[in-house]
This record gives structure tokens, C-alpha cells and sequence, in this order.
């Protein structure tokens, strides 16, 4: 075994550990980054970018269709091989990390391809390597799409986000396993390039994190699209024909039939075998770290957690924003970030986007929170009017009404990820409601609908 001595070993660089490892080691620590796959995660490659470029593409289909009511008279040919082109060339580097790694080389760190396994306290083994760190190790090895215990499911060889951004020709039919986030921008943007889209979904709504009002909405523009929905049913059997057709026998004793299965149902940790036991840690419980305020995992020396593992989101930006506060732990800044997450924001970049900061009402409930709902219609407010097709939305705000905060925001319609920045703020700065109605909101704007919803807290 060879042994090197380092100040930090970060296992894993998707966009938490990258950043992790490339800002410790620009500001001269010793780093050792390990990835077995890709330099720069699920993001880049398999997530939120590639999957954008299809979303991007599929709403100028929709857009084009729309102008026939309101400009004039449009045709358009969806071509799914422009956008999977623009993946494979601007996106992915046909799913080659090089440029990530000479980044993080030209940093100065030492750049490890490989599993990296711990082996006990500041110790990490990568094949006949032991990377001794002096200051500790950071874990973020993230996610992976995992397959629910359906039998024959494993065996029709379904895709899940890392098969279908790969995917050359939109197929003609698909089946979705899984009403999420991920599950439902992937089914919307197929069927505008001409895929039959049938959903299925064990819970009994689709987007079912999310407030009530919005998975409601949302279905029904779905259907009106031509996508079947069905909720409340799991699947019991898949199976792949010989003419390589999927059948999904649901729960019911119904079927389902198309030429791809798509599973959007769950993320599993990236945790077994990488040697938590070696630091007194259980692969097998969930959470898999219990973290401070400064990321640092609890019950284990020297070791941080940031990102999907740390178990506070699984978003790119929630990976990015641990990583800073774990960057001014390790590095013993004076007055350090402190994790907070209060406030955590999240889009789902359907159309419409659906954009949620904080609570939702039924959290805040849980909570013991008193609190005070104010929901309106986003499309009948002035910018809503005024852009017509596509503008279905809404607007809900979660008040705690002993501090008159807003606890939790949801933003829906055109654009709504962008609205939401100043419910992000106002959630993340705690801001009095009475400030966000003194406020000057421009007309017609999108998050002037706002004002909608904080007048309908006083009904």
C-alpha cells in the first residue's frame, strides 16, 4: 500500500465535493479528490442541465403551437434529435469529464480516479492507495436513481434520468413510474415531441411534496396535454416482450403497454461499502449523517457530509450551498457560514414551473405553527392576463400568525422559479408580512400577483 499525506480527502465531486475540493485547494490545502465516474456529479450530466436543454426545447414546441390562438397561424415538426445533439456537444462532452478534471488539477489537487473507501478516522483507501488527511474528509458521494421491488421491473431493463438524456429518438410511447419532480418535466417534454405518456403514481396525487392546490392544477393541465395520470395505484408486475413492448400490470389487475419504461420513483445514498463502519457510522440508517450547523457529521472526528447524502435536499443548489459552510469550517474562518435550512428552495420546471420555498401549509401544521393561508389565482392577475395561453398558476403563502412571517411560499405559472425569489428572500430573512405589503410591486409584472395573495390572507 502506498501512503499519502494530505490535508483533505473529499470522496466524491458532484457539485458539492467539487466545490469542496476545488476551493480548499485553491486556497492551498493539500486535496485529494476522488470520483469513480464523472467529475461534476448528476448535475451536468444526467440532471438538472441536459434535462433543462430538453424541457427548453419542448416548451418553444408549445409556445409555437400557442401562437395559433394568439398571433397567428404556426406549424411546427418536433425533431428530438436537435436537443439530443445539443446535449451530447454543449452539454456533456458526449459524457467526457475531462475539462472538469484539468479545472480541478489546474487548482492544484490531486485528482483520484476511483471508489474511495474510509479506513477509519482522516483515512482513505483507493485500491492500493491510503490518502492520510490531516484535517479530515468530506463525504459527497450523492444519489442514484433507485428501482422500487417490483417484479420484473430490473428485468425490462427500464430507463431511468441517466438512460433517457442519452436517448437519440423520443420514442413513441412511454410509460413514467413516478409522479415526482423528475418524472413529471420528463413526461411533459416527451409528449410534446410526440411521446404517449401514461403516469403512474402510488400516491394518491402527483408532486405530492408539494401543496395540494399546485399537484391539482398541474394535472389538469397535464391531461389537457393528452398524458394519463393515474394516481392512488402502484405497479404490481413488468414485464418486456420479445418485440420489445412493456406491459405494466398495475395494482388493479390493469395494464399498460408502451415501448419504454421510464422509473422517476426515489434516489438511494451513495453509502454502501465506502466504510462508515470504520468510524463507528451505519450505512443502513436514514438519515445515514446526523449534521451540525457547520456540516460536520455527528458521532464521527473529522468527517463532513454535504449534499444528497447529508439529507437536507437533493438539489444541486442545497449541494453547493453545504459546501461553502463546510469550506469555512475546514478552513477555521472567523465568524463562519452556519447551515440553515429554513428556507430551502426548489423548482419543478414543468409548464407550468412550479417553484416552493420553506414550508407548506401542511408542514407548518405539523409544525404547531398557527397559521394563515393566502391563496389566489396567479392567471387572472395583471401579467397572467395579459400573457394568456399558458399562463395557468397559482400563488399560496404559509404565515406563522404569531410572528406574522411568511414561513413557506409557492410560486406557479410563467416562470415561476423566478418569481419565487422574493418569497425565497422573505422566507430566508424572516420579513415581516407587513413589509412585503408596504411594498412598491411594478406593473404588470408576474410577482406582482403577490399582492393577490397577501390579500387573500385577510379573507
Amino acid at each position: 500500500m502506498r501512503t499519502h499525506e494530505v490535508d483533505i480527502v473529499v470522496i466524491g465531486l458532484g457539485p458539492g465535493g467539487e466545490d469542496v475540493a476545488g476551493q480548499l485547494a485553491e486556497a492551498g490545502l493539500r486535496v485529494a479528490g476522488i470520483e469513480h465516474h464523472l467529475v461534476g456529479g448528476e448535475c451536468p450530466y444526467y440532471g438538472c442541465i441536459p434535462s433543462k436543454m430538453m424541457i427548453r426545447a419542448a416548451d418553444l414546441i408549445a409556445e409555437t403551437r400557442r401562437a395559433n390562438v394568439m398571433a397567428g397561424r404556426t406549424t411546427v415538426e418536433p425533431d428530438f434529435s436537435i436537443v439530443a445533439r445539443r446535449i451530447r456537444e454543449e452539454a456533456t462532452d458526449d459524457w467526457d469529464d475531462t475539462v472538469a478534471v484539468e479545472r480541478f488539477v489546474g487548482k492544484a489537487g490531486t485528482f483520484v480516479r476511483g471508489t474511495g473507501r474510509l479506513d477509519g478516522t482522516g483515512r482513505v483507501v483507493v485500491d492500493d492507495d491510503v490518502y492520510v488527511a490531516s484535517r479530515g474528509v468530506v463525504i459527497a458521494t450523492g444519489t442514484s436513481p433507485s428501482l422500487p421491488p417490483v417484479p420484473g421491473l430490473a428485468e425490462a431493463t427500464p430507463w431511468t434520468n441517466r438512460d433517457i438524456v442519452k436517448v437519440r429518438v423520443a420514442p413513441a410511447s412511454m410509460i413514467v413510474l413516478g409522479g415526482g419532480a423528475i418524472g413529471l418535466e420528463l413526461a411533459q417534454a416527451f409528449a410534446r415531441f410526440g411521446t404517449t405518456i401514461t403516469i403512474v403514481e402510488a400516491d394518491d396525487r402527483i408532486l405530492a411534496p408539494e401543496e395540494p392546490e399546485t399537484s391539482e392544477l398541474l394535472t389538469k393541465v397535464l391531461r389537457r396535454e393528452g398524458i394519463d395520470i393515474r394516481t392512488g395505484i402502484s405497479a404490481a408486475h413488468v414485464s418486456r416482450a420479445a418485440d420489445g413492448l412493456v406491459t405494466v400490470v398495475l395494482a388493479d389487475g390493469s395494464e399498460v403497454i408502451a415501448d419504454e419504461i421510464l422509473v422517476a420513483a426515489g434516489r438511494t445514498p451513495n453509502v454502501r461499502g465506502i466504510g462508515l463502519d470504520t468510524v463507528g457510522l451505519d450505512e443502513n440508517a436514514r438519515p445515514t449523517f446526523t449534521v451540525d450547523e457547520q456540516m460536520r457529521v455527528v458521532g464521527a472526528g473529522k468527517l463532513w457530509a454535504v449534499g444528497d447524502v447529508a439529507g437536507r435536499g437533493a438539489f444541486t443548489h442545497m449541494a453547493v450551498y453545504e459546501a461553502g459552510v463546510a469550506i469555512d469550517s475546514i478552513l477555521g474562518v472567523d465568524s463562519p457560514r452556519l447551515a440553515e435550512h429554513h428556507a430551502v428552495s426548489r423548482v419543478t420546471f414543468t409548464d407550468p414551473e412550479v417553484g416552493s420555498v420553506g414550508m407548506t401549509e401542511a408542514q407548518a401544521r405539523d409544525a404547531g405553527l398557527t397559521v394563515r393561508i393566502g391563496l389566489a389565482d396567479s392567471s387572472t392577475s395583471s401579467r397572467g392576463w395579459i400573457h394568456g395561453e399558458g399562463n395557468e398558476g397559482l400563488m399560496k403563502l404559509i404565515v406563522d400568525a404569531e410572528r406574522d412571517i411568511l414561513v413557506g411560499a409557492t410560486s406557479m405559472g410563467p416562470r415561476g422559479g423566478e418569481v419565487l425569489s422574493m418569497f425565497n428572500l422573505a422566507v430566508h430573512a424572516r420579513v415581516p408580512v407587513a413589509e412585503l405589503r408596504s411594498m412598491i410591486y411594478a406593473y404588470p409584472t408576474f410577482y406582482r400577483g403577490a399582492l393577490d395573495a397577501l390579500a387573500a390572507l385577510d379573507k
